[in-house]
Parts: C-alpha cells; structure tokens; sequence
C-alpha cells in the first residue's frame, strides 16, 4: 500500500469517527434492525387467544378443548355461555379464534363434525396459521379415536390396517421462523449500511468542497477511490460478523456452514453494494438526495429478494424483478450456508449471477466516478 493511498484510507477513517452520523449508521443501525426485525418480523405465530363455548359438558368435549390449550399455538382466554358472548369478544379483538361445541357432541369423526370454529380473518396470514392448527389437531384427534376403537372391538386389524407416517423437518427441526430469517436480516442489513454509507460519505465531501481539494493533489484517482472503499470493505465485514454473532448469541440461531466460504462470497455482495453506492454519489448531488435513492433501491429489495415473503409465491412480474436484485443471490447464499451448511457446488446457481452484478456495478461505479475526477 503506498504512502499517499494510506493517508486517504486513514483520512476516511477520521472522517467516519468525527462524524456522529456516519458513526451511528455504522454501529447502531446494524443491532438495531437486527433487535427490532428480529422481534417483530421473525417471532413465530403461538399464543394466538382462544374463546371456547362448550354446551356439551362431556369428557369427550374437555378432551378436545386440551387438545387445543395443550398446544404452544392456542391460549385459552375466555370461556363464555353463549355464542353472542363469543362473537363479541372476537368483534372487540379481544379472541382471534372461537371454538363452538354444541350440545350432543361425542367425538371428532373423519366424515363429518359438529364442531364449530369462528377465526378473525382481518389478518390472512394468521388466519391461516389458525386454519391449518384447527385442521391438524381436530384431524389428530379423530385418528386418535379411530384407532381407539379399531383396539377395541378389533384389535388384530390396528397392527395390520393402519400404516405409521414420520415427520422429519430437516435444517431447522424446531421449525423456528427466527432461525429462517436473522441469516436474510443480516444480508439486508449489510446492503442498506454499505450504500447509505458510500453514497453519503462522497457526497458529503462534495458539499464541503473537501473532495475538490483532494482532485488537485499529486493522488491518482485509482487511489482516492479505492482510499474511500478500504475503510467500507472492512466496516461490512465487521458488521456482518456482529449482526451474524449477535443473532447467534441473542436469538440462539445456528450457523451450520463454513464461515471462510460465506466470507469470501460475501466480499463479492459487498463490492458489489460499493459500486451501487459510488453509482448514487455520482448521481446525488446532495446527502438527502443520495438518501431517497438509496431507499428507492432498498425497499424493493426488501420485499422482493425473499427476504420476508417467499418468491415462488409472488405474481410473475414481481418474480421476475427478483431475479435483477443482488440481495436475492445474497440471501439464498447465506441461508444455504447458515442454516443448511452446503458448499460452493449447490450455490452456484446464486454465486455465478451475484458475481456478475458485482462485477459490472462496480466497475460501472469506479469509471464513472474516476470520469468526474478527472
């Protein structure tokens, strides 16, 4: 490293410490998305409040009741005596689910059931978390009951008739959504910080006339420019570490895969982050302006790249899109080594793409900001 090349790298890292605001995107934004998307977005959907009017009064009906308040799902808050009462507690959002067992309930059948479940459907994506949980456990109760009876009046026929199934959740057995989404949180992250970063740290200089200044010194443009990434590079790899650790060490999320391998493709999202924000330098004429495109190109990426919604369930023009965003490769790469532990040959598909989207960007970035230098 030359002499002249360290004294910018050095200049850069002045600047990032007297500034309170590159400063605290640097060190409290990345734990503060993590502690807040991680609380908010990744909890699982359980305790969901329960309303149950049982006219039955049986054995049978208490036994179906505990087969709901038993489960992490379900939270039994009221227990009302008519349906009036239940429907009303479900209107003031006091219960999300109803359980109605009328009067002559026995047990569950496969063909037909009395039951019936009232679900708050203002909210789809626990209605139909809801949907499914009733559906499971009304269905495990009446294999349970049919298998009681097959013991009963034949008991040669339930080692023979009924086969036995098996669930094996594979990569994340607790089946803990947290686990799914702080590796995608960490890669959102690490692109939000490194453009916001970039752009605002060259524009900046631009407004002060700090940069000016810097062009009519002895420096070569290739070091000025590459004087400003150093300082960046190492800044998303520490937070990338940090958002990656605290996660595990917080939310309890394993890290299955090789940490060489996800460094070293990582370097490659990260240049590639660079080179958009040297783009948006270019563009920007002040630090609000690098803001707004900034966010124009981050919260497309949010939502399209996987990061909270599943892409194969997105029309096909949004799915499309996805395929133009970095952050979508990133995402499948740092899942594929966080949680399922596979090597270089199964991200291919994601890694080829990601290098070529680096590779142009940045290029792209660095010629057009040399242009401008000279």
């Amino acid at each position: 490293m030359t002499g002249r090349l360290w004294t910018i790298v050095r200049k850069e890292f002045i600047h990032i410490f007297r500034d309170i605001r590159t400063l605290s995107l640097i060190v409290f934004l990345p734990i503060l998305m993590l502690l807040l998307l991680g609380y908010a977005v990744a909890n699982d959907i359980e305790n969901i409040p329960l309303v149950v009017l049982d006219q039955s009064r049986t054995d049978a009906s208490r036994v179906y009741i505990d087969q709901f308040t038993t489960s992490r799902m379900f939270n039994l808050k009221y227990q009302v005596e008519n349906e009036t009462e239940l429907l009303d507690l479900i209107d003031r959002g006091k219960a999300q689910a109803g359980l109605f067992i009328p009067v002559g309930f026995t047990t569950p059948s496969r063909g037909s059931s009395t039951i019936q479940v009232y679900i708050d459907g203002s909210d789809p994506a626990i209605a139909q978390v809801i949907q499914l949980a009733v559906e499971t456990i009304h269905q495990s109760t009446a294999n349970k009951q049919m298998l009681n009876t097959i013991e009963r009046f034949a008991p040669s026929l339930s080692s023979r008739s009924l086969a036995a199934s098996s669930l094996k959740y594979l990569y994340n057995p607790d089946m803990r959504r947290i686990n799914f989404l702080i590796p995608a949180l960490a890669a959102a992250i690490l692109q939000v910080q490194t453009l916001l970063l970039t752009g605002f740290a060259i524009v900046r200089e631009r407004e002060q006339g700090t940069l000016e200044q810097l062009i009519v010194t002895p420096i070569q443009p290739w070091e000025l420019i590459l004087g400003k990434i150093i300082p960046f590079i190492l800044i998303g790899f520490i937070n990338l570490w940090l958002t990656l650790g605290l996660g595990s060490l917080w939310f309890h999320v394993p890290l299955a895969g090789s940490m060489l391998l996800l460094a070293a493709l990582s370097l490659l999202f990260i240049l590639g982050s660079l080179g958009l924000g040297i783009l948006i330098s270019v563009v920007a004429r002040s630090q609000v302006q690098a803001m707004h495109i900034a966010m124009f190109i981050n919260l497309p990426s949010l939502i399209l790249s996987g990061f909270i919604f599943p892409r194969y369930n997105m029309p096909l023009a949004a799915y499309i899109a996805s395929y133009f965003l970095p952050l979508t490769y990133f995402i499948e790469i740092i899942r594929g080594i966080a949680l399922k532990g596979v090597g270089f040959s199964h991200l291919w598909p994601s890694v080829w793409p990601l290098a070529v989207y680096s590779g142009i960007v940045f290029t792209a970035g660095v010629l057009l900001f040399r242009k401008r230098l000279e």
